[in-house]
């Protein structure tokens, strides 16, 4: 050390040189993988709006993907589709899970083993699941959106974020899940949807926040449901991508704990998705509010979960640089007064390689399970 060097400023704490070394991985493998994505959105799907969903068959029947086919085999489609179309659902053969059959006895975290048992563990437990799918990535996008299926199949959650859908996935859950109410967050290039599941969720209304100053085409999702005669209201969004983007994503953070701040105090609000955050930009923002929890560390920071963007385990970016990030998160705010939903368990979802070799997103899903207490 040379002379003199005690006056100068203390060299910043090892964990937080640590963050920022990641961070600078990070922002250049990001940026590759954002440069790959406006490419995409440029080329393939400029034409297509899913408000139109011939559009979106023409532009299936003219690909090599047969995406249709890949959902088909997980979706069967809502109730009297089946009769009008005088035969058998597409993949009601399949002897996978089928997300559409919301009677199936489907494994999930709880152990549930009949339709009784099923029934009762509504009444206790409520289950969502959070996952950026990566629409966007047009490699093996078949496979990719089978093993997405597979999983929301095998857990059954009774509510789904969704982040980066593109119009055709929007066309085609609208018609093959049935069982659940699908609300976009917007209809072209990319965006997000909640799922609800018809038989335990109902929906009272839903509202699109749009963050003023975003370049991304980023807003708010909420929505308002009753579970069980309790009101709920569950937000999901996609805040701005990339480290060079942190003020206006800071800016997002702040529009998104304002809304939750806003609702009712009987009502318990859940917000989640791809937040992108890194732990300094919470920080600048003053920390969450005292009455708002971060589910992962209201359960302890388990860290099998810790990691939902980590391209050391997660090869489908073939990034040159390997680095973890916390992008994925689940905020809620609990009742005051009424029904409570208090956060039981987290997991992630998405680990296992799909048969093509690559997993289903860049992104691990999270699975929450919350214990309902009427």
């Amino acid at each position: 050390m040379e002379e003199g060097a005690e006056a100068a400023p203390s060299p910043p704490p090892a964990g937080q040189k640590r963050e920022e070394e990641e961070e600078e991985k990070e922002e250049e493998a990001e940026a590759l993988h954002v440069a790959k994505r406006r490419k995409v959105l440029c080329s393939e799907f400029a034409a297509i709006t899913s408000s139109d969903a011939a559009v979106a068959h023409r532009f299936l029947a003219g690909s090599d993907w047969h995406m249709e086919r890949a959902l088909n085999a997980y979706f069967d489609p809502p109730r009297g589709t089946e009769a009008a179309a005088g035969g058998a659902a597409p993949g009601s053969a399949d002897t996978g899970g089928c997300i559409d059959r919301t009677a199936d006895a489907a494994t999930s975290n709880a152990g549930v083993g009949s339709a009784d048992s099923q029934q009762k563990e509504d009444d206790s437990s409520f289950s969502l699941i959070t996952w950026n799918i990566d629409g966007l990535d047009l490699g093996n996008l078949k496979d990719r959106a089978r093993g997405i299926c597979t999983y929301l199949a095998l857990y059954s959650p009774d509510v789904v974020f969704l982040q980066e859908v593109i119009p055709p996935h929007l066309s085609l859950l609208q018609m093959k899940a049935g069982n659940y109410t699908i609300i976009p967050g917007n209809t072209d290039e990319y965006f997000t949807v909640i799922m609800l599941k018809k038989s335990r969720v109902k929906l009272l209304k839903h509202e699109v926040i749009p963050f003023p100053t975003t370049a991304m085409k980023r807003n708010l999702l909420v929505v308002h449901v009753s579970v069980s005669g309790v009101e709920l209201c569950l937000m999901t969004s996609h805040l701005e991508s990339t480290k060079n983007h942190s003020k206006e994503r800071i800016k997002q953070l702040q529009i998104v704990l304002n809304e939750m701040q806003k609702e009712s105090e009987s009502t318990t609000v859940i917000f989640g998705g791809d937040t992108n955050l890194r732990d300094s930009e919470v920080t600048k923002l003053g920390n969450l509010p005292d009455n708002i929890k971060d589910v992962w560390e209201f359960l302890d920071k388990p860290q099998h979960c810790r990691y939902t963007w980590d391209t050391q385990s997660n090869t489908n970016l073939n990034a040159a640089y390997k680095c973890k990030m916390r992008f994925d998160r689940v905020y809620f705010r609990p009742a005051v007064e009424g029904g409570h939903f208090i956060p039981r368990s987290m997991d992630l979802i998405g680990l296992e390689k799909l048969d093509c070799g690559r997993f289903p997103s860049d992104h691990w899903g999270i699975l929450c399970n919350f214990d309902v207490i009427l």
